[in-house]
Protein backbone atom coordinates (compact mmCIF):
# COMPACT_ATOMS: atom_id res chain seq x y z
CA UNK A 1 0.00 0.00 0.00
CA UNK A 2 1.28 3.18 -1.18
CA UNK A 3 0.65 6.96 -0.71
CA UNK A 4 0.50 9.00 -3.66
CA UNK A 5 0.44 12.80 -3.28
CA UNK A 6 -1.55 14.22 -5.93
CA UNK A 7 -0.60 16.64 -8.84
CA UNK A 8 -2.78 19.39 -6.59
CA UNK A 9 -1.10 18.58 -3.59
CA UNK A 10 2.65 18.88 -5.06
CA UNK A 11 1.82 22.31 -6.83
CA UNK A 12 0.00 23.53 -3.55
CA UNK A 13 3.16 23.00 -1.73
CA UNK A 14 5.33 24.16 -4.40
CA UNK A 15 3.34 27.71 -4.65
CA UNK A 16 2.87 27.81 -1.14
CA UNK A 17 6.62 27.61 -0.26
CA UNK A 18 6.94 30.14 -3.19
CA UNK A 19 4.56 32.87 -1.04
CA UNK A 20 6.67 32.28 1.81
CA UNK A 21 9.78 33.16 0.02
CA UNK A 22 8.64 35.95 -1.45
CA UNK A 23 6.84 37.32 1.64
CA UNK A 24 8.35 36.05 4.89
CA UNK A 25 5.24 36.57 6.98
CA UNK A 26 3.22 34.64 4.38
CA UNK A 27 4.66 31.10 5.76
CA UNK A 28 1.74 28.49 5.65
CA UNK A 29 -0.13 31.00 2.97
CA UNK A 30 -3.34 29.21 1.20
CA UNK A 31 -2.17 29.99 -2.47
CA UNK A 32 -5.97 28.81 -3.39
CA UNK A 33 -5.56 26.73 -6.04
CA UNK A 34 -8.06 25.46 -8.14
CA UNK A 35 -8.18 23.73 -11.54
CA UNK A 36 -8.54 26.35 -14.57
CA UNK A 37 -9.96 26.18 -18.11
CA UNK A 38 -6.91 28.94 -18.79
CA UNK A 39 -4.06 25.73 -17.42
CA UNK A 40 -4.28 23.18 -16.12
CA UNK A 41 -4.59 24.69 -12.31
CA UNK A 42 -4.69 28.60 -11.05
CA UNK A 43 -3.45 30.13 -7.84
CA UNK A 44 -5.65 32.74 -6.76
CA UNK A 45 -3.60 33.68 -3.25
CA UNK A 46 -1.20 36.16 -4.60
CA UNK A 47 -4.13 38.96 -4.48
CA UNK A 48 -5.12 38.55 -0.96
CA UNK A 49 -1.64 38.31 0.08
CA UNK A 50 -0.80 41.47 -1.80
CA UNK A 51 -3.22 43.30 -0.53
CA UNK A 52 -2.69 42.40 3.11
CA UNK A 53 0.79 44.00 2.99
CA UNK A 54 0.12 46.86 0.47
CA UNK A 55 2.32 45.09 -2.47
CA UNK A 56 1.41 45.43 -6.30
CA UNK A 57 -0.02 41.97 -7.23
CA UNK A 58 0.86 41.24 -10.39
CA UNK A 59 3.93 42.47 -8.93
CA UNK A 60 4.03 39.53 -6.07
CA UNK A 61 3.02 37.23 -8.76
CA UNK A 62 5.53 37.92 -11.02
CA UNK A 63 7.94 37.33 -8.36
CA UNK A 64 6.17 33.50 -7.09
CA UNK A 65 6.41 32.99 -10.13
CA UNK A 66 10.20 33.59 -10.91
CA UNK A 67 10.69 30.85 -7.18
CA UNK A 68 8.61 28.25 -9.32
CA UNK A 69 11.23 26.40 -11.38
CA UNK A 70 9.80 24.74 -14.96
CA UNK A 71 10.85 20.99 -14.16
CA UNK A 72 9.24 17.65 -14.13
CA UNK A 73 6.68 18.96 -12.44
CA UNK A 74 5.61 22.03 -13.85
CA UNK A 75 5.58 22.78 -17.47
CA UNK A 76 4.89 26.25 -17.70
CA UNK A 77 3.68 29.18 -15.33
CA UNK A 78 2.48 32.81 -16.39
CA UNK A 79 1.10 35.87 -14.57
CA UNK A 80 -2.62 36.84 -16.03
CA UNK A 81 -4.87 39.30 -15.07
CA UNK A 82 -4.47 41.25 -11.78
CA UNK A 83 -2.43 38.93 -9.93
CA UNK A 84 -3.58 34.76 -11.07
CA UNK A 85 -0.55 32.19 -11.35
CA UNK A 86 -1.34 30.17 -14.40
CA UNK A 87 -0.05 26.81 -14.12
CA UNK A 88 0.63 23.92 -16.46
CA UNK A 89 1.85 20.54 -15.57
CA UNK A 90 3.70 18.77 -17.14
CA UNK A 91 2.86 15.28 -19.44
CA UNK A 92 5.78 13.71 -17.45
CA UNK A 93 4.33 14.31 -14.13
CA UNK A 94 0.89 13.47 -15.04
CA UNK A 95 1.77 9.26 -16.29
CA UNK A 96 4.40 9.29 -13.74
CA UNK A 97 1.75 9.51 -10.88
CA UNK A 98 -0.56 7.72 -12.48
CA UNK A 99 1.76 4.94 -12.99
CA UNK A 100 2.62 5.48 -8.94
CA UNK A 101 -1.37 5.33 -8.74
CA UNK A 102 -1.35 2.03 -10.97
CA UNK A 103 1.21 0.17 -8.73
CA UNK A 104 -0.86 0.45 -5.49
CA UNK A 105 -4.43 -2.38 -4.89
CA UNK A 106 -6.20 1.37 -3.92
CA UNK A 107 -4.83 3.72 -6.56
CA UNK A 108 -2.63 5.31 -4.65
CA UNK A 109 -5.14 6.59 -1.93
CA UNK A 110 -4.19 5.98 1.34
CA UNK A 111 -6.48 4.90 4.63
CA UNK A 112 -7.13 7.49 7.06
CA UNK A 113 -4.16 8.83 9.40
CA UNK A 114 -6.49 8.34 12.80
CA UNK A 115 -9.47 6.67 12.06
CA UNK A 116 -12.31 6.80 14.65
CA UNK A 117 -15.38 4.07 15.34
CA UNK A 118 -18.31 5.40 13.19
CA UNK A 119 -22.29 4.28 13.71
CA UNK A 120 -24.28 4.61 10.97
CA UNK A 121 -28.08 4.33 11.29
CA UNK A 122 -29.65 3.38 8.08
CA UNK A 123 -31.99 1.52 6.60
CA UNK A 124 -34.97 1.65 8.89
CA UNK A 125 -37.99 -0.81 7.66
CA UNK A 126 -40.89 -1.53 9.80
CA UNK A 127 -42.00 -4.77 11.34
CA UNK A 128 -45.11 -6.05 9.95
CA UNK A 129 -45.43 -3.75 7.03
CA UNK A 130 -44.10 -3.61 3.32
CA UNK A 131 -41.16 -1.75 2.65
CA UNK A 132 -41.90 1.48 -0.12
CA UNK A 133 -40.37 3.53 -2.07
CA UNK A 134 -39.37 5.72 1.25
CA UNK A 135 -37.31 2.94 2.38
CA UNK A 136 -35.04 3.48 -0.73
CA UNK A 137 -33.12 6.53 -0.06
CA UNK A 138 -31.96 5.50 3.43
CA UNK A 139 -30.97 2.05 2.88
CA UNK A 140 -28.81 2.98 -0.48
CA UNK A 141 -27.27 6.49 0.70
CA UNK A 142 -26.03 4.84 4.28
CA UNK A 143 -24.70 1.31 2.45
CA UNK A 144 -23.03 4.18 0.20
CA UNK A 145 -21.51 5.93 2.98
CA UNK A 146 -20.58 2.87 4.86
CA UNK A 147 -18.26 1.55 2.04
CA UNK A 148 -17.15 4.94 1.70
CA UNK A 149 -16.21 5.40 5.47
CA UNK A 150 -14.68 1.57 5.58
CA UNK A 151 -12.30 2.49 2.52
CA UNK A 152 -10.70 5.14 4.26
CA UNK A 153 -9.76 3.00 7.32
CA UNK A 154 -13.10 3.83 9.45
CA UNK A 155 -14.50 1.56 11.64
CA UNK A 156 -18.04 0.94 10.86
CA UNK A 157 -20.76 -0.05 12.66
CA UNK A 158 -24.08 -0.42 10.59
CA UNK A 159 -26.81 0.07 12.87
CA UNK A 160 -30.54 -0.78 11.18
CA UNK A 161 -33.35 0.95 13.75
CA UNK A 162 -36.21 -0.92 12.52
CA UNK A 163 -39.78 -0.44 13.47
CA UNK A 164 -40.45 -3.66 15.95
CA UNK A 165 -42.19 -1.89 18.72
CA UNK A 166 -45.47 -0.25 19.20
CA UNK A 167 -49.08 -0.43 20.41
CA UNK A 168 -50.18 -2.22 17.01
CA UNK A 169 -48.42 -5.45 17.99
CA UNK A 170 -51.16 -5.78 20.92
CA UNK A 171 -53.78 -6.13 18.18
CA UNK A 172 -51.20 -8.52 15.81
CA UNK A 173 -50.04 -10.79 18.53
CA UNK A 174 -53.72 -11.27 19.82
CA UNK A 175 -55.04 -12.62 16.49
CA UNK A 176 -52.17 -14.84 16.29
CA UNK A 177 -52.24 -16.33 19.48
CA UNK A 178 -56.28 -16.39 18.34
CA UNK A 179 -55.37 -17.93 15.17
CA UNK A 180 -51.92 -19.61 15.72
CA UNK A 181 -51.40 -21.38 12.31
CA UNK A 182 -51.41 -18.26 10.13
CA UNK A 183 -47.20 -17.59 10.34
CA UNK A 184 -46.79 -21.50 9.68
CA UNK A 185 -44.52 -22.38 6.39
CA UNK A 186 -42.95 -24.23 4.67
CA UNK A 187 -38.87 -23.58 3.49
CA UNK A 188 -38.51 -22.08 -0.31
CA UNK A 189 -36.02 -20.32 -2.29
CA UNK A 190 -35.26 -16.98 -0.29
CA UNK A 191 -36.76 -14.63 -3.10
CA UNK A 192 -39.98 -16.91 -2.77
CA UNK A 193 -40.20 -17.14 0.79
CA UNK A 194 -39.56 -13.04 1.49
CA UNK A 195 -43.06 -12.76 -0.75
CA UNK A 196 -44.17 -15.18 0.84
CA UNK A 197 -43.43 -13.76 4.36
CA UNK A 198 -45.15 -10.19 3.22
CA UNK A 199 -47.93 -11.83 2.15
CA UNK A 200 -48.88 -13.88 5.54
CA UNK A 201 -47.91 -10.93 7.38
CA UNK A 202 -50.27 -8.57 5.11
CA UNK A 203 -53.14 -10.70 5.80
CA UNK A 204 -52.88 -11.17 9.29
CA UNK A 205 -52.34 -7.04 9.38
CA UNK A 206 -55.51 -6.66 7.51
CA UNK A 207 -57.71 -9.37 9.26
CA UNK A 208 -56.87 -8.39 12.62
CA UNK A 209 -57.27 -4.78 11.70
CA UNK A 210 -60.81 -5.82 10.12
CA UNK A 211 -61.63 -7.65 13.31
CA UNK A 212 -60.16 -4.61 15.57
CA UNK A 213 -62.18 -2.14 14.34
CA UNK A 214 -65.11 -4.07 14.29
CA UNK A 215 -65.56 -6.26 17.76
CA UNK A 216 -64.70 -4.61 20.49
CA UNK A 217 -64.29 -7.51 22.72
CA UNK A 218 -61.35 -8.54 21.04
CA UNK A 219 -60.44 -4.63 20.88
CA UNK A 220 -60.49 -5.14 24.52
CA UNK A 221 -58.03 -7.90 24.55
CA UNK A 222 -55.75 -6.66 22.03
CA UNK A 223 -55.36 -3.14 24.56
CA UNK A 224 -54.56 -5.64 27.24
CA UNK A 225 -52.16 -7.81 25.10
CA UNK A 226 -49.97 -4.16 24.49
CA UNK A 227 -49.91 -4.22 28.38
CA UNK A 228 -48.71 -7.70 28.65
CA UNK A 229 -46.54 -6.91 25.44
CA UNK A 230 -44.60 -3.85 27.45
CA UNK A 231 -44.56 -5.96 30.86
CA UNK A 232 -42.48 -8.66 29.12
CA UNK A 233 -44.83 -11.35 29.09
CA UNK A 234 -42.97 -14.97 28.04
CA UNK A 235 -45.49 -16.04 25.69
CA UNK A 236 -46.76 -12.77 24.51
CA UNK A 237 -42.57 -11.71 23.42
CA UNK A 238 -42.75 -15.52 21.64
CA UNK A 239 -45.64 -14.44 19.51
CA UNK A 240 -44.08 -10.90 19.11
CA UNK A 241 -40.56 -12.37 18.14
CA UNK A 242 -42.35 -14.68 15.23
CA UNK A 243 -43.60 -11.13 13.72
CA UNK A 244 -39.96 -9.76 13.67
CA UNK A 245 -38.66 -12.98 12.52
CA UNK A 246 -41.40 -13.54 9.41
CA UNK A 247 -40.27 -9.87 8.77
CA UNK A 248 -36.70 -9.94 8.22
CA UNK A 249 -37.63 -12.86 6.19
CA UNK A 250 -39.32 -10.23 3.64
CA UNK A 251 -36.41 -7.43 4.72
CA UNK A 252 -33.41 -9.92 3.77
CA UNK A 253 -35.20 -10.83 -0.21
CA UNK A 254 -35.90 -6.68 -0.73
CA UNK A 255 -32.00 -6.59 0.04
CA UNK A 256 -31.13 -8.94 -1.59
CA UNK A 257 -32.45 -7.73 -4.83
CA UNK A 258 -30.98 -4.25 -3.89
CA UNK A 259 -28.13 -5.82 -4.24
CA UNK A 260 -27.16 -4.99 -0.31
CA UNK A 261 -25.92 -6.94 2.41
CA UNK A 262 -27.58 -6.54 5.52
CA UNK A 263 -26.37 -8.84 8.90
CA UNK A 264 -28.65 -9.64 11.58
CA UNK A 265 -26.25 -8.74 14.13
CA UNK A 266 -26.36 -4.79 12.95
CA UNK A 267 -30.54 -5.37 12.92
CA UNK A 268 -31.06 -3.36 16.64
CA UNK A 269 -34.92 -2.28 16.47
CA UNK A 270 -36.62 0.22 18.59
CA UNK A 271 -37.39 -2.85 21.48
CA UNK A 272 -33.44 -2.98 21.82
CA UNK A 273 -33.61 -0.31 23.92
CA UNK A 274 -36.34 -0.97 26.14
CA UNK A 275 -34.43 -1.83 29.24
CA UNK A 276 -32.51 1.45 29.22
CA UNK A 277 -35.77 3.70 28.58
CA UNK A 278 -36.92 4.48 32.96
CA UNK A 279 -32.62 5.20 33.32
CA UNK A 280 -32.88 7.61 30.47
CA UNK A 281 -36.21 9.43 32.06
CA UNK A 282 -34.61 9.50 35.16
CA UNK A 283 -30.96 10.06 34.38
CA UNK A 284 -32.82 13.25 32.24
CA UNK A 285 -34.56 14.30 35.21
CA UNK A 286 -32.00 14.23 37.96
CA UNK A 287 -29.56 16.25 35.99
CA UNK A 288 -32.86 18.91 35.22
CA UNK A 289 -32.52 18.35 31.44
CA UNK A 290 -36.14 17.23 31.36
CA UNK A 291 -38.62 18.42 33.50
CA UNK A 292 -42.69 17.63 34.38
CA UNK A 293 -45.32 19.79 31.93
CA UNK A 294 -48.89 18.98 31.85
CA UNK A 295 -48.01 15.20 33.11
CA UNK A 296 -45.53 14.37 30.59
CA UNK A 297 -41.34 14.42 30.82
CA UNK A 298 -40.00 17.45 28.18
CA UNK A 299 -37.29 18.74 27.51
CA UNK A 300 -37.37 22.71 26.20
CA UNK A 301 -35.42 24.72 23.93
CA UNK A 302 -35.22 28.71 24.08
CA UNK A 303 -34.87 29.16 20.36
CA UNK A 304 -37.71 26.93 19.50
CA UNK A 305 -40.77 27.50 19.08
CA UNK A 306 -44.37 26.83 17.28
CA UNK A 307 -46.01 29.18 15.23
CA UNK A 308 -48.20 30.72 18.34
CA UNK A 309 -44.52 31.75 20.18
CA UNK A 310 -44.96 29.00 22.63
CA UNK A 311 -42.12 26.41 23.40
CA UNK A 312 -42.08 23.16 21.08
CA UNK A 313 -40.78 20.56 23.59
CA UNK A 314 -38.95 17.00 23.07
CA UNK A 315 -41.28 14.97 24.98
CA UNK A 316 -39.48 11.88 26.15
CA UNK A 317 -41.87 10.23 28.07
CA UNK A 318 -45.86 11.01 27.43
CA UNK A 319 -48.46 11.78 30.43
CA UNK A 320 -49.28 8.16 30.37
CA UNK A 321 -46.19 7.06 30.70
CA UNK A 322 -45.38 5.47 27.34
CA UNK A 323 -42.21 6.52 25.78
CA UNK A 324 -42.12 8.00 22.55
CA UNK A 325 -39.35 8.05 19.56
CA UNK A 326 -37.23 10.48 21.66
CA UNK A 327 -36.76 8.24 24.45
CA UNK A 328 -35.53 5.20 22.37
CA UNK A 329 -33.00 7.84 20.27
CA UNK A 330 -31.59 8.86 23.34
CA UNK A 331 -31.02 5.74 24.47
CA UNK A 332 -29.67 4.40 21.68
CA UNK A 333 -27.01 8.07 21.28
CA UNK A 334 -26.32 6.75 25.27
CA UNK A 335 -25.67 2.86 23.43
CA UNK A 336 -23.89 3.79 20.56
CA UNK A 337 -21.18 6.25 22.53
CA UNK A 338 -21.20 4.38 25.78
CA UNK A 339 -20.72 0.52 24.34
CA UNK A 340 -19.73 0.80 21.21
CA UNK A 341 -17.45 3.66 22.21
CA UNK A 342 -18.47 5.54 18.61
CA UNK A 343 -16.98 9.40 18.41
CA UNK A 344 -19.42 9.64 15.40
CA UNK A 345 -22.99 9.24 15.21
CA UNK A 346 -24.51 9.11 11.77
CA UNK A 347 -28.31 9.37 10.98
CA UNK A 348 -29.47 8.78 7.25
CA UNK A 349 -33.06 9.72 7.90
CA UNK A 350 -35.71 11.89 5.76
CA UNK A 351 -35.23 15.54 5.96
CA UNK A 352 -38.53 16.26 7.51
CA UNK A 353 -36.84 14.83 10.39
CA UNK A 354 -34.34 17.45 11.25
CA UNK A 355 -35.96 19.49 13.95
CA UNK A 356 -35.91 16.04 15.77
CA UNK A 357 -33.13 15.06 15.64
CA UNK A 358 -32.10 18.67 16.70
CA UNK A 359 -33.77 18.51 19.76
CA UNK A 360 -32.29 14.74 20.42
CA UNK A 361 -28.89 15.78 19.77
CA UNK A 362 -28.73 19.04 21.71
CA UNK A 363 -30.60 17.41 24.75
CA UNK A 364 -27.91 14.26 24.89
CA UNK A 365 -25.60 16.96 24.96
CA UNK A 366 -26.90 18.65 28.16
CA UNK A 367 -27.28 15.56 29.19
CA UNK A 368 -23.40 14.74 29.31
CA UNK A 369 -23.75 12.20 26.65
CA UNK A 370 -22.54 13.87 23.35
CA UNK A 371 -19.35 15.34 24.27
CA UNK A 372 -17.36 17.43 23.10
CA UNK A 373 -14.88 14.72 21.18
CA UNK A 374 -18.23 12.57 19.48
CA UNK A 375 -20.27 14.09 16.16
CA UNK A 376 -23.37 13.09 15.81
CA UNK A 377 -24.73 14.72 12.14
CA UNK A 378 -27.74 13.94 10.55
CA UNK A 379 -28.05 12.85 7.16
CA UNK A 380 -31.40 14.18 5.63
CA UNK A 381 -32.50 13.13 2.25
CA UNK A 382 -35.26 14.29 0.48
CA UNK A 383 -38.46 12.70 -1.33
CA UNK A 384 -38.99 10.80 -4.31
CA UNK A 385 -40.79 11.71 -6.70
CA UNK A 386 -43.05 10.89 -9.06
CA UNK A 387 -43.17 12.42 -13.13
CA UNK A 388 -45.65 14.84 -11.96
CA UNK A 389 -43.56 16.20 -9.26
CA UNK A 390 -45.41 15.23 -6.97
CA UNK A 391 -44.41 12.19 -4.11
CA UNK A 392 -43.99 9.41 -6.23
CA UNK A 393 -47.05 7.01 -6.02
CA UNK A 394 -49.36 4.57 -7.95
CA UNK A 395 -52.55 4.82 -10.14
CA UNK A 396 -54.45 4.42 -7.50
CA UNK A 397 -52.57 6.70 -5.40
CA UNK A 398 -50.84 3.70 -3.20
CA UNK A 399 -47.46 4.09 -2.04
CA UNK A 400 -45.28 2.42 -4.72
CA UNK A 401 -43.89 -1.14 -3.21
CA UNK A 402 -40.39 -0.82 -2.69
CA UNK A 403 -39.85 -4.67 -4.92
CA UNK A 404 -42.58 -3.41 -7.48
CA UNK A 405 -39.90 -1.04 -8.25
CA UNK A 406 -36.87 -2.63 -8.40
CA UNK A 407 -38.22 -5.42 -10.12
CA UNK A 408 -39.82 -3.15 -13.40
CA UNK A 409 -36.03 -1.49 -12.86
CA UNK A 410 -34.51 -4.44 -13.68
CA UNK A 411 -37.11 -5.37 -16.47
CA UNK A 412 -36.30 -2.33 -18.39
CA UNK A 413 -32.58 -2.56 -17.74
CA UNK A 414 -32.87 -6.32 -18.85
CA UNK A 415 -34.56 -5.17 -22.53
CA UNK A 416 -31.43 -2.27 -22.72
CA UNK A 417 -29.25 -4.97 -22.35
CA UNK A 418 -30.71 -7.30 -24.92
CA UNK A 419 -30.79 -4.60 -27.70
CA UNK A 420 -27.06 -3.53 -27.09
CA UNK A 421 -25.50 -6.80 -26.86
CA UNK A 422 -27.38 -8.48 -29.74
CA UNK A 423 -23.57 -8.58 -30.93
CA UNK A 424 -21.71 -9.66 -28.09
CA UNK A 425 -22.43 -12.86 -27.81
CA UNK A 426 -24.13 -12.87 -24.57
CA UNK A 427 -26.10 -15.58 -23.75
CA UNK A 428 -29.73 -15.30 -21.77
CA UNK A 429 -28.71 -16.27 -18.58
CA UNK A 430 -25.57 -13.39 -18.75
CA UNK A 431 -28.49 -10.87 -20.64
CA UNK A 432 -30.44 -11.13 -17.07
CA UNK A 433 -27.53 -11.00 -15.03
CA UNK A 434 -26.63 -8.03 -16.58
CA UNK A 435 -29.84 -7.02 -16.46
CA UNK A 436 -30.52 -7.08 -12.36
CA UNK A 437 -26.74 -5.46 -12.11
CA UNK A 438 -27.74 -2.60 -14.41
CA UNK A 439 -31.25 -1.96 -13.13
CA UNK A 440 -30.58 -2.12 -9.50
CA UNK A 441 -27.13 0.07 -10.09
CA UNK A 442 -29.47 2.56 -12.09
CA UNK A 443 -32.01 2.97 -9.41
CA UNK A 444 -29.05 3.73 -6.43
CA UNK A 445 -27.29 5.95 -9.07
CA UNK A 446 -29.93 8.03 -9.31
CA UNK A 447 -30.29 8.49 -6.35
CA UNK A 448 -26.79 8.85 -5.30
CA UNK A 449 -26.33 11.17 -7.59
CA UNK A 450 -28.69 13.47 -6.33
CA UNK A 451 -27.51 15.87 -3.35
CA UNK A 452 -28.68 15.74 0.02
CA UNK A 453 -31.79 16.96 0.89
CA UNK A 454 -33.06 17.55 -2.89
CA UNK A 455 -35.91 15.75 -4.23
CA UNK A 456 -35.46 13.71 -7.41
CA UNK A 457 -37.95 12.55 -10.05
CA UNK A 458 -37.92 8.72 -10.26
CA UNK A 459 -38.28 8.16 -14.26
CA UNK A 460 -36.92 5.00 -15.17
CA UNK A 461 -36.43 5.28 -18.51
CA UNK A 462 -33.92 8.00 -17.79
CA UNK A 463 -32.20 6.34 -15.29
CA UNK A 464 -31.49 3.01 -17.81
CA UNK A 465 -30.71 5.42 -20.64
CA UNK A 466 -27.15 5.04 -22.08
CA UNK A 467 -26.73 8.79 -22.64
CA UNK A 468 -26.69 11.33 -19.63
CA UNK A 469 -25.68 11.57 -15.95
CA UNK A 470 -26.75 7.59 -15.39
CA UNK A 471 -24.82 4.94 -14.28
CA UNK A 472 -25.18 2.71 -17.17
CA UNK A 473 -23.37 5.54 -18.78
CA UNK A 474 -20.24 4.74 -16.62
CA UNK A 475 -21.04 1.33 -16.66
CA UNK A 476 -20.80 1.27 -20.59
CA UNK A 477 -17.55 2.88 -20.30
CA UNK A 478 -16.08 0.67 -18.13
CA UNK A 479 -17.56 -2.44 -20.53
CA UNK A 480 -16.11 -0.78 -23.58
CA UNK A 481 -11.91 -0.87 -22.14
CA UNK A 482 -12.71 -4.28 -21.24
CA UNK A 483 -13.44 -5.10 -24.99
CA UNK A 484 -10.65 -3.00 -25.99
CA UNK A 485 -8.41 -4.57 -23.54
CA UNK A 486 -9.59 -8.14 -24.87
CA UNK A 487 -8.78 -7.08 -28.22
CA UNK A 488 -5.83 -5.54 -27.33
CA UNK A 489 -3.39 -8.81 -28.64
CA UNK A 490 -0.08 -8.81 -26.76
CA UNK A 491 -0.34 -4.82 -26.20
CA UNK A 492 -0.34 -4.70 -22.46
CA UNK A 493 -0.88 -1.49 -20.38
CA UNK A 494 2.50 0.30 -19.78
CA UNK A 495 3.10 3.69 -18.69
CA UNK A 496 5.73 5.71 -20.93
CA UNK A 497 6.10 8.89 -19.01
CA UNK A 498 8.50 10.09 -21.69
CA UNK A 499 5.31 9.94 -23.91
CA UNK A 500 4.01 13.76 -24.70
CA UNK A 501 -0.01 13.53 -23.87
CA UNK A 502 -2.33 14.40 -26.29
CA UNK A 503 -4.96 16.85 -25.04
CA UNK A 504 -7.80 14.19 -24.25
CA UNK A 505 -5.05 12.07 -22.77
CA UNK A 506 -4.29 15.14 -19.96
CA UNK A 507 -7.69 15.70 -19.61
CA UNK A 508 -8.24 12.15 -18.97
CA UNK A 509 -4.94 11.83 -16.61
CA UNK A 510 -5.81 14.93 -14.85
CA UNK A 511 -9.01 13.48 -13.62
CA UNK A 512 -7.54 10.27 -12.80
CA UNK A 513 -5.10 11.93 -10.67
CA UNK A 514 -8.35 13.47 -8.43
CA UNK A 515 -9.65 10.63 -7.53
CA UNK A 516 -8.51 10.31 -3.32
CA UNK A 517 -8.80 14.00 -3.49
CA UNK A 518 -12.67 13.56 -4.33
CA UNK A 519 -13.14 10.56 -1.37
CA UNK A 520 -11.52 13.31 0.91
CA UNK A 521 -14.29 15.04 0.25
CA UNK A 522 -17.11 13.03 -0.10
CA UNK A 523 -16.01 11.87 3.70
CA UNK A 524 -15.28 15.49 5.41
CA UNK A 525 -19.33 16.48 4.41
CA UNK A 526 -20.76 12.62 3.89
CA UNK A 527 -21.74 13.47 0.26
CA UNK A 528 -21.79 10.22 -2.24
CA UNK A 529 -22.98 12.75 -4.99
CA UNK A 530 -19.56 13.90 -5.30
CA UNK A 531 -18.27 10.34 -5.81
CA UNK A 532 -21.09 10.03 -8.58
CA UNK A 533 -20.91 13.12 -10.07
CA UNK A 534 -16.88 12.75 -10.53
CA UNK A 535 -17.09 8.93 -11.66
CA UNK A 536 -19.07 10.87 -14.25
CA UNK A 537 -16.77 13.46 -15.56
CA UNK A 538 -14.30 10.41 -15.99
CA UNK A 539 -16.57 8.16 -17.91
CA UNK A 540 -16.75 11.34 -19.82
CA UNK A 541 -13.74 12.36 -20.24
CA UNK A 542 -13.00 8.66 -21.25
CA UNK A 543 -15.19 9.06 -24.30
CA UNK A 544 -13.72 12.29 -25.43
CA UNK A 545 -10.20 10.18 -25.08
CA UNK A 546 -11.71 7.10 -27.26
CA UNK A 547 -13.04 9.43 -29.76
CA UNK A 548 -9.78 11.26 -30.41
CA UNK A 549 -7.19 8.72 -29.06
CA UNK A 550 -7.33 5.73 -31.02
CA UNK A 551 -5.89 3.36 -28.49
CA UNK A 552 -5.29 -0.13 -31.17
CA UNK A 553 -4.24 1.53 -34.57
CA UNK A 554 -1.88 -0.16 -36.48
CA UNK A 555 -0.43 3.65 -37.30
CA UNK A 556 0.56 3.83 -33.87
CA UNK A 557 4.00 3.27 -32.33
CA UNK A 558 3.92 -0.07 -29.72
CA UNK A 559 4.70 2.32 -26.67
CA UNK A 560 1.24 4.72 -27.49
CA UNK A 561 -0.48 1.64 -27.55
CA UNK A 562 0.99 0.46 -24.76
CA UNK A 563 0.24 4.13 -22.62
CA UNK A 564 -3.33 4.68 -24.36
CA UNK A 565 -3.78 0.90 -22.41
CA UNK A 566 -2.51 1.97 -19.51
CA UNK A 567 -4.84 4.95 -19.50
CA UNK A 568 -7.55 2.82 -20.29
CA UNK A 569 -6.94 0.65 -17.68
CA UNK A 570 -5.80 3.09 -14.78
CA UNK A 571 -9.84 4.58 -16.34
CA UNK A 572 -11.34 1.44 -15.52
CA UNK A 573 -9.90 0.38 -12.20
CA UNK A 574 -10.84 3.75 -11.03
CA UNK A 575 -14.68 3.58 -12.39
CA UNK A 576 -14.74 0.26 -10.67
CA UNK A 577 -13.43 1.08 -7.80
CA UNK A 578 -15.60 4.66 -7.28
CA UNK A 579 -18.89 2.59 -8.38
CA UNK A 580 -18.33 -0.22 -6.13
CA UNK A 581 -17.99 1.89 -2.99
CA UNK A 582 -21.60 3.40 -4.29
CA UNK A 583 -22.54 -0.20 -4.56
CA UNK A 584 -23.11 -0.63 -8.17
CA UNK A 585 -21.82 -3.51 -10.24
CA UNK A 586 -19.56 -3.36 -13.06
CA UNK A 587 -20.45 -6.12 -15.61
CA UNK A 588 -17.56 -6.52 -17.82
CA UNK A 589 -19.81 -7.12 -20.93
CA UNK A 590 -23.16 -5.01 -21.96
Amino acid sequence: MASVTSLAASIQQRVSAALAAAVPSADGADPLLRRSDRADFQANGVLGLAKRNKANPRELAATVAAALPVDDLIAEIEVSGPGFLNISVADTAITANLAARAADDRLGVPPAARPGTTVIDYAQPNVAKEMHVGHLRSSVIGDALAKILEFGGEKVVRRHHIGDWGTQFGMLVEYLLEHPHELDHTESARDDAGEASMSRLDRIYKSARALFDSDEVFKDRARRRVVDLQAGDPETLALWQRFVDESKIYFYSVYDKLDMEIADEDIVGESGYNDMLVETCDLLEKAGVAVESNGALCVFFDDIKGKDGEPVPLIVRKADGGFGYAATDLSAVRDRTGNLHADTLLYVVDARQALHFRMVFETARRAGWLTDEVTAKHIPFGTVLGKDGKPFKTRGGETVRLEDLLVEAIERATAVVREKGEGQGLTDEEIEARGSEVGIGAVKYADLSTSLGRDYIFDLDRMVSLNGDTSVYIQYAFARIQSIIRRSGDARPVAHPELPLAPAERALGLLLDEFGAVLDSTVETYEPHKLAAYLFQVASAFATFYEQCKVLDDANAPEVVENRLFLCDVTARTLRQGLTLLGIRTPERL
